[in-house]
């Protein structure tokens, strides 16, 4: 199909240099050959590009391969935890609080991102790096040593901030060094440690929990993270004094005090913003999960002002971000582009169909299928291990023919036919090769349009856009995860305890929360026994109708994806020149 690449709005060239926070701005009077114009780049953007111009192809590679080593490891924590929380959270018999936890964490951890964009833009991308790996390190400690559901669910959220932000500045940090073309395989290839950690993962999590204290699974990677992540750290801060020195980066003073400075990046990351559309959703979608647990239902006092402090908050948050916010929190101006759009909307449709059903997944194959914890995990990250495998080879048609909107609809058999299956695979007489077969139809069906996605937002930007049109994706994202546990976790938690209740013998209705919330004590039940035929058919009931719930999503993807500009990426480099600047790939 035919590139379009005359849609693209191109700011007028800047013929002065102008002084940012961090930096001297960059601009030219003329058309740079790296960018599709002269642009204003803050300082952290100035610094990455200014590494990038001194240092030589040999340290580029050894870049990518410790970011690939750093990816892998983050990795392998991801799939040990979620092999572990079931067993944690039972133990403070808070298993079905799980969704309701996630909630929380995406929504936090969605906008956060926005202000990281900000920080790794204004002072650099390893700033930003240490700063989401010292919160890792921190929530790591935390579940290590937490006595009380409040602590944990605490660091697991703090933890999940830190490590959606950690993978999104690893993200950005290959989008500086790789051409258009290159990035979404340069994107899969990075990926591929979790075709490793899928198994790494929860077979160390299986070794934990059956041969020592499980909590030690959390205090090892605190240590282990660090050190994987230090020669990344190391490399980045010696090649900004190689550019420092040799005059190529400067870093002038900003002149203001200390108490200027806070006030001037409150101002600047919007932090009131930030409190206002974190706390709105929060508030709004946790309800729906934790009313079975309120005294009185719906009709709960909290619960009910929940909903709608929730629902005052949004038109607050519009107000001030549309008539008082000096720096918006939310850029805008970057969703009037199709492109930016379409790409979130299909990131958020995603993430909202997938955890309709996907948060209490994990407890359904161990529970129904009797899965040890890494035979289940590895039933789950069937979806990831999938996407896994076939993302580098959609970055290879991407680089080849350029045209993303093409290769994307090449997806989207394999998600209609992933989820179409969903729904009669999602029984408990369903033999389990079959439910693995469903996840890797959608893993699959999910390379092809993360991978496009995540080029279609960076075609129409330059590169002092990078990090917040990834941001925003990043956001919609999350957001979506959190509508999408906010509806499976509402059907859990409203369905499953009456379902256990009035499937079981008589002499154990009274007992059927406490079975709810444990899921250890779900799976000690014998076969055969009346117990056991009730959670089972419970489980079975419940996970249905979360996976038809999920279903209805899917067909708004199509219509995310149409919305795209046939932008060719590849004649777009050729006519404009590279987004990025120095020694790239």
């Amino acid at each position: 199909m035919a590139a379009v690449v005359d849609e693209k709005t191109q700011p007028a060239p800047v013929a002065v240099a102008q002084e940012k926070d961090g930096g001297v701005v960059e601009t030219a009077p003329t058309k740079e050959s790296d960018d599709a114009a002269s642009e204003q780049f803050q300082g952290g953007v100035q610094r990455v590009r200014a590494i990038t111009a001194s240092w030589s192809p040999a340290t580029m590679w050894i870049m990518f391969v410790l970011l690939f080593i750093v990816s892998f490891v983050d990795m392998v924590v991801v799939a040990l935890q979620s092999s572990l929380d079931v067993y944690i959270t039972s133990q403070f018999g808070a298993h079905g609080l799980l969704a309701s936890t996630g909630i929380a964490s995406s929504v936090v951890s969605a906008c956060a991102t926005l202000s990281l964009a900000k920080i790794i833009d204004i002072w650099g991308r390893i700033e930003g790096f240490i700063f989401m790996l010292l919160l890792v390190v921190i929530s790591l400690i935390m579940k290590a040593t937490a006595t009380t559901i409040e602590v944990y669910f605490g660091a697991f959220t703090l933890y999940w901030v830190g490590h959606i932000g950690l993978m999104y500045v690893v993200d950005i940090m290959l989008a500086d060094m790789t051409t258009l073309k290159n990035r979404a395989l340069i994107y899969g290839i990075n990926n591929l440690p979790t075709i490793a950690s899928s198994f790494i993962g929860p077979a160390l999590g299986n070794a934990f929990y059956n041969n020592t204290d499980f909590r030690w699974a959390y205090g090892s990677f605190a240590i282990i993270l660090p050190v994987i992540c230090l020669p990344v750290i190391v490399i980045m801060l010696w090649q900004q004094r190689k550019a420092t020195k040799s005059g190529a980066l400067t870093r002038p003073k900003s002149g203001r005090t200390l108490m200027q400075n806070i006030v001037y990046f409150l101002i600047e990351f919007d932090a009131l913003g930030l409190i206002l559309v974190t706390a709105a959703f929060a508030l709004f979608l946790l309800p729906f999960s934790i009313v079975s647990r309120a005294p009185n239902g719906w009709s709960t006092p909290y619960i009910i002002a929940m909903i709608v402090t929730g629902l005052v908050i949004f038109p607050i948050f519009y107000l001030w971000e549309a008539k008082y916010a000096p720096v918006q929190f939310m850029p805008w101006r970057y969703l009037k582009d199709p492109t930016i759009l379409g790409s979130c909307s299909l990131y958020g449709i995603m993430f909202l169909s997938t955890f309709c059903w996907n948060s209490m997944f994990y407890s359904y194959v161990q529970v129904v299928y009797r899965l040890d914890i890494d035979t289940a995990s590895y039933t789950v990250n069937a979806y990831s291990l999938s996407y896994a495998v076939l993302a580098p080879v959609v970055g290879v048609l991407i680089s080849v023919t350029g045209n993303f909107k093409t290769v994307a609809y090449g997806g989207i058999p394999l998600m209609v036919i992933g989820t179409a299956l969903l729904i009669p695979f999602r029984t408990p007489d369903t033999a389990v090769g079959l439910v693995v077969m469903t996840q890797v139809l959608i893993g699959m069906g999910s390379a092809f349009f993360v991978a496009c996605l995540q080029l279609a937002i960076f075609a129409p930007v330059t590169h002092q856009e990078f990090a917040v049109v990834s941001a925003i994706n990043g956001m919609f994202g999350g957001i979506g995860a959190s509508i999408g546990m906010a509806i499976g976790g509402g059907i859990w938690n409203n369905l499953m305890p009456g379902q256990l209740e009035a499937r079981l013998p008589e002499n154990m209705k009274d007992q059927a929360f406490t079975i709810f919330g444990d899921i250890v004590l779900q799976m000690s039940f014998l076969d055969g026994t009346p117990e056991r035929e009730a959670v089972v058919g419970a489980y079975g009931y419940v996970q249905r109708r979360m996976v038809i719930a999920g279903v209805c999503f899917m067909p708004l993807c199509l219509l995310s994806i149409y919305m795209w500009r046939n932008i060719n990426v590849k004649k777009l480099e050729e006519e404009e020149g590279k987004q990025t600047k120095g020694t790239v790939w």
